[in-house]
């Protein structure tokens, strides 16, 4: 799949809150997408990606983030934001999410 087969909760939720972090960050989670077969499998992994991230030290945050690994707290607040998204949208029916097709 693809970042444009999101609902539109799910990328405010995902990948413009990572935009608004860095755009290294949404590269993560935009190239994840490619992997994925539908928006719940991408939630899914987005959490686990969190968790990845979460786990890293400063030189794993330096290979993500090319060469300038970003204020550690910072990040956290982002991730811990994006996982409050995650859940918000996984409250909504599939059904009534919107979709730009």
């Amino acid at each position: 799949m693809d970042t444009d087969d999101l609902s539109t909760e799910s990328y405010r939720g995902v990948i413009i809150e990572a935009e608004r972090f860095s755009h290294d960050l949404t590269l993560q989670f935009g190239v994840m997408a490619s992997s994925c077969n539908n928006e719940k499998e991408y939630l899914d992994n987005a959490k686990k990606l969190i968790e990845e991230i979460r786990k890293l030290d400063k030189y794993g945050l330096a290979d993500i983030f090319w060469g300038s690994p970003p204020d550690k707290k910072a990040l956290d607040n982002t991730l811990e934001k994006i996982l409050e998204n995650i859940t918000e949208v996984e409250q909504i029916p599939e059904n009534q999410r919107h979709y730009d097709f």
